[in-house]
């Protein structure tokens, strides 16, 4: 597979970068990151991506010196070395160099990374058939814990739903808050349809503020479908008409299953597909 890295604005065959093991996002985990892809080599949403990795990185008290244009100039020289007609992309900022010890004001940086590979698309019976998800063991992070609007680069809340999802032969993790209430899944935000209302657990959930999220409630909103953020519990869930999820990656999945229980029809519905049709419609204006 063809990856290529930008460190620090320095383009590299992925095989040959380098970071530092004095680096404190792989001693501590301490950095944040972005996820994407781009569309005939265009990045999606990467405006509002960039906008959310520094107010991410300004919560762990990281000053990213770059400015928008700079950050872009950087992605724009990666994705042409790459050459891929569709990437997906990582952005990682960590604090920097440091000593490993929490004498932060010897750590050097921060260190900008930038990752691309070409995108996998995923199978398009993800979209004619729907995905089977599951309600996981491990809970979503208490936002007392951990602020969900910082994306952080320790994903092991992450890692222990995934896990758990592919032990049992499920797609997706759907993560409960510490009420109980649904939350999100492990690398997307789930939503639910009822009588050809759209709802989403609200941010107090818990959850990070999801850009294809937001971007479908607004997409909803110009094709006369209400989407609303509303709290939800998993009976709620599965009792729903419909229910997808959103990512940058997945874009708009319908949800066949949840923990084995068909979910409506046990087939994409009507309102889903209409959100589907609608968002990749816009990508035009939505791919910089």
């Amino acid at each position: 597979m063809s990856i290529f890295a930008s460190i620090d604005g320095v383009i590299s065959p992925g095989h040959e970068a380098r970071i530092s093991v004095l680096d404190n996002g792989f001693t501590f985990g301490d950095g944040v990151y972005e996820t994407l892809r781009t569309y005939d080599r265009r990045p999606l949403l990467l405006g509002p991506h960039l906008t959310r990795l520094r107010v991410s990185a300004g919560r762990l008290g990281i000053e990213i010196p770059q400015n928008e244009g700079e950050l872009r100039e950087r992605l724009r020289a990666l994705l042409e070395r790459a050459g891929h007609k569709d990437s997906f992309i990582r952005i990682i900022v960590t604090r920097g160099v440091g000593d490993i010890s929490y004498n932060f004001g010897r750590v050097k940086g921060p260190t900008i990374v930038m990752v691309v590979k070409p995108f996998e698309t995923y199978p398009e019976s993800h979209y004619s058939e729907g995905i089977a998800l599951v309600v996981v063991a491990v809970r979503r992070n208490h936002p007392l814990a951990l602020d969900p609007a910082i994306k952080s680069c320790n994903l092991l809340n992450n890692i222990l739903a995934v896990r758990e999802t592919q032990a049992r032969g499920a797609h997706e993790a759907i993560l409960l808050n510490d009420h109980g209430d649904v939350a999100e899944c492990a690398s997307s935000n789930v939503f639910a349809v009822r009588g050809g209302s759209v709802v989403t657990p609200p941010l107090s959930a818990g959850i990070l503020a999801g850009i294809t999220r937001a971007t479908v409630i607004e997409i909803g909103g110009e094709i006369g479908v209400d989407v609303r953020e509303q709290t939800m519990t998993v009976s709620e869930l599965l009792s729903a008409d419909e229910v997808f999820i959103t990512s940058s990656l997945k874009e708009v999945t319908p949800v066949r299953t949840i923990d084995r229980q068909t979910i409506g029809a046990g087939r994409p519905g009507p309102v889903t597909q209409k959100l589907l049709a609608a968002f990749r419609a816009a990508l035009p204006r939505l791919c910089d």
